[in-house]
């Protein structure tokens, strides 16, 4: 059995590290050095956690020129190093590229020349990260054949910018702190893909709970769709739903399968429900008070405390809501109990869905620094 290869991560220091200045962006004096927030305690905890070598890689343009004198760098630099260090943070390596944009060298970021050591059999770079603020950090990943994880204030705009950069880019996490890059490199990816093919519907499922709220639905059903989108949106969670179903016998297979498969994809993107909050509740919408309140314990049961009185909201059967929401806590092994009370149908059935969204929200929270099971059982 061959020795385990190493891994890394390549951390970008001005506006990941440490706080880009303004104006000229150089960290040219003590009184400019400010870490950025939560860096410390979540780089001490995937020191002390986990297997990675810290590579520092750095473009500082112009570094030793009169633009930007040697000696007006190194004190901050230094007092960084030896505050990080203070905290048990310390960087196996640190590579500095101090040329100029125009200069075009090897060696400044994205390109790989000051990586080339690690760019051998000697290290796992698939399952390496490279971390930084800019969209360059994560065309670095690329050309190494690394993992990206793109650090920045929000994610609104995001995807934006991504489709307006000149390179194709995927990176595997944008973040918007230290605690969310922490807990993906220490507890993994929460994303399961579902493929569900019956003589009556094929159905694909594609549902990360760490997401930002980005949904893709298409199931043939509009309002069945809309519902669909409450869930992904509010619960600040990725999900794509597409549905080919028989709807031209009725609507009861495309309804009944699509949650079977939502039910499946949520129970395998829990995995072991270690860290998790693991239970949710409650949400008014205009005349309706609609509460849903969940239990990720393992065992499906569901209480349902909701009447309508239409036969049809949209395109959507009315009987089918409870078998939706039957079918979904079968399947993801989980206590739902539902109650809605009002006088508009489409308000109380958006509202449950919209509840549901938020109760899952609340339940999926995860907490690395409490990383055991929510259960006295010792598994759920």
């Amino acid at each position: 059995m061959g020795e385990r290869k190493k891994r890394a991560l390549f951390i970008d220091r001005d506006g990941t590290l440490v706080k880009e200045p303004p104006v000229d962006y150089q960290l040219d004096s003590l009184e400019k050095l400010e870490f950025v927030p939560r860096v410390m305690r979540n780089l001490y905890f995937i020191r002390q956690r986990l297997d990675f070598e810290f590579v520092m890689v750095t473009n500082q343009d112009g570094l030793g020129t009169p633009s930007f004198p040697e000696e007006t760098f190194w004190p901050a630099h230094n007092l960084m190093l030896k505050t990080l260090a203070g905290e048990g943070i310390v960087f196996d390596d640190i590579r500095i590229d101090p040329s100029l944009p125009e200069e075009n060298s090897p060696n400044r970021k994205p390109r790989t020349g000051m990586l080339t050591r690690y760019m051998t059999d000697e290290y796992d770079l698939a399952n390496s990260f490279v971390i930084g603020d800019r969209l360059t950090d994560m065309e670095l990943a690329r050309n190494l054949g690394a993992k990206g994880i793109w650090l920045r204030p929000s994610l609104e705009g995001a995807e934006e910018e991504l489709k307006a950069y000149p390179v194709a880019l995927s990176p595997a996490l944008i973040a918007e702190d230290w605690d969310r890059i922490a807990e993906f490199l220490f507890a993994g990816e929460r994303r399961a893909i579902v493929r569900r093919a019956t003589k009556e519907t094929d159905i694909y499922v594609d549902w990360n709970l760490d997401g930002t709220g980005k949904t893709e639905i298409a199931t043939g059903l509009g309002f069945f769709d809309h519902m669909l989108e409450q869930i992904g949106k509010h619960s600040g969670t990725d999900l794509t739903i597409r549905v080919k179903g028989d709807l031209n016998v009725d609507e009861h297979h495309t309804i009944e399968d699509t949650a079977i498969a939502l039910g499946e994809a949520l129970l395998q993107a829990l995995g072991d429900k270690r860290g998790i909050e693991r239970y949710g509740y409650c949400l008014p919408m205009d005349d309706c008070l609609c509460g849903v309140a969940l239990d990720f314990g393992g065992r499906p049961w569901l209480v349902w405390d909701a009447e309508f009185r239409r036969e049809k909201v949209g395109d959507m059967p009315t009987e089918m809501f409870l078998h939706f929401f039957k079918s979904l806590s079968d399947a993801a092994r989980m206590n739902l109990n539902i109650r809605a009370e009002g006088t508009n149908e489409h308000h109380k059935i958006e509202g449950i869905f919209k509840a549901l969204a938020r109760s899952i929200k609340m339940a999926i929270r995860r907490d690395i620094y409490k990383y055991e099971l929510p259960s006295t059982k010792g598994m759920l």
